[in-house]
Order: structure tokens, then C-alpha cells, then sequence
């Protein structure tokens, strides 16, 4: 790209960005929001959203996690909740209760068959719904489930809700690289602090001891050197991450001694001093 390309491009995205100043929004009962971002979907941004929502009840905070991801919800599959939330006002909404994570979702809401149809005004009457009529009971660290890419739905999320940092999720491909830098110039323009960069689906190792990388090595870490991001982590991948997500009992839950699950660990207490 030429010097006098870039420039017309600069231009053009300067003028079509947002120019008002959105006073953001508090979640009453909750501490610390952390988003858990993806720029694009299919890298497994919900698996790592739930199973880091465990490592940080495991380091004994209170934890709630929100399904935001209003495209497709998969929290509720994930954690195994198929009832709706109750209402003692008919109003108000008080969060599921299960592995001592406080759990909300658009899906609660819809059979898992419905297609999900969101314009502008109702993705901000959602948010205006999870921000004001949502019970949150004295949670530490709400872990926000944000729906794919960097459009419309995404960037109203960070517009509306005070978020206190972003995480990016990643596999090592060059095309999911693309996306992610997308995302960080959004969450720039956004004012929202980007806590680093989880790189997932890594690499697998077989039963030979040999580590195959099967989507590509170390995207995720190139791309954090570059735009000076801390790299939170690289997650291998691991059969019974998928397994245990599909039966809605997270992994991080169920093998609390394996390595995949120090690793969560790991991450929570890298974000844990980050937002702190």
C-alpha cells in the first residue's frame, strides 16, 4: 500500500468511526468486567470464556459469567442449564446458580432452535437489560462472553458497559490474526484496556510425545510482540476440552490437577494482578 493509499484509508475509517464520547455504564453487584473477545468466531472464544470463569472461582472469588454473545449462546450448553431464570418482581432477573458461577444468557431466554435477528435498538435494549436488570450478588469478576467479530453488536457492548479489560482470543492461523488486529484497534477506539492475547487450539501432542502444529505456530504470540500485548497464554488443544463443553461440565471443573487447568489458572492470576 502506498503512502497516499494509506492516507485516503486513514481518512475514510476516521470518518466513518464514532465521534461521541457514550457515558458507559456500571453493572450494579459486580466489582471487575472482563471481556473475552474473539475477531472473528470457530476459535473457541466461549470454552475459554467458561472454563476461565472456573480458575477464577477456584482462586476463590465470586464469579459471574454473561452470555453476550447474542448470536449464538452457548454458555447455557456449556455449563448445563436447560431451566429459565426466575423474577420475584416479574422485572428483575436473578442469575442462575451452578458450579458457584452466577450465570445469565440470552439463551435462557429462547430455544436453542431459534434464529437469533438483532437490530441496533434491540442489541441496546439487551444490554440496557443486562446492565440494569440483572441480580448480581456481590460477584469480583463478571466474565463477559462477547459476541464474534467487530460489528455492531460488539461494538455497542463496549460503547455501553464500563469494561475494566478485554481479553482476545486466537488460534495461530494467519486469517484469525487479520481479524484479531481488527479487534484491537476497535477496543482502542473504544477506550477499553486490552488485558492480552489468548492464543487457543495450539498445538496437539500425540501419544508419541510429539507436538504437532496443526494450524500454524505462534500467531498469537507474533501478534501480541507487535502491537506490545501481553501474551496470556497458549491453550494446547485437548479432546476432553471439547468433550467436557458439549456435556456442559467444564473441564477446568472436572480435572482440577491437570496441566491444561494450572494453565487457567495461571492466566486468571496474570489478569487478576493486571486489573488490580
Amino acid at each position: 500500500m502506498t503512502e497516499k493509499e494509506a492516507n485516503l484509508s486513514k481518512n475514510f475509517m476516521d470518518q466513518i468511526s464514532p465521534k461521541t464520547q457514550f457515558k458507559k455504564n456500571k453493572i450494579n453487584g459486580v466489582k471487575k468486567v472482563i471481556a473475552v473477545s474473539s475477531g472473528k468466531g470457530g476459535v473457541g472464544k466461549s470454552t475459554i470464556a467458561v472454563n476461565l470463569a472456573i480458575a477464577f472461582k477456584n482462586l476463590k472469588y465470586n464469579v459471574g459469567i454473561l452470555d453476550a454473545d447474542i448470536y449464538g449462546p452457548s454458555i447455557p450448553k456449556m455449563i448445563g442449564i436447560s431451566e429459565k431464570p426466575k423474577s420475584e418482581d416479574g422485572v428483575n432477573l436473578i442469575p442462575i446458580k451452578k458450579f458457584d458461577l452466577q450465570c445469565m444468557s440470552i439463551g435462557f431466554m429462547v430455544s436453542e432452535d431459534t434464529p437469533m435477528i438483532w437490530r441496533g435498538p434491540m442489541v441496546a435494549s439487551t444490554i440496557k437489560t443486562f446492565t440494569n436488570k440483572v441480580l448480581w450478588d456481590n460477584v469480583d469478576f463478571l466474565i463477559i462472553d462477547m459476541p464474534p467479530g467487530t460489528g455492531d453488536a460488539l461494538l455497542t457492548f463496549s460503547q455501553e458497559i464500563d469494561i475494566d479489560g478485554a481479553i482476545i482470543v486466537t488460534t495461530p492461523q494467519d486469517v484469525a490474526i487479520i481479524d484479531v488486529k481488527r479487534g484491537i484497534e476497535m477496543f482502542k477506539r473504544t477506550n477499553v484496556k486490552i488485558l492480552g492475547i489468548i492464543e487457543n487450539m495450539t498445538s496437539f501432542t500425540s501419544d508419541d510425545g510429539i507436538e504437532h502444529f496443526i494450524f500454524g505456530k505462534d500467531g498469537g504470540k507474533n501478534i501480541a510482540s507487535k502491537f506490545n500485548i501481553e501474551l496470556l497464554g497458549q491453550v494446547p488443544i485437548n479432546i476432553n476440552l471439547r468433550k467436557n463443553s458439549d456435556e456442559g461440565t467444564p473441564f477446568v471443573d472436572q480435572f482440577k490437577d491437570h496441566e491444561v487447568s494450572k494453565l487457567f489458572l495461571e492466566i486468571a492470576n496474570k489478569i487478576t494482578k493486571k486489573i488490580n
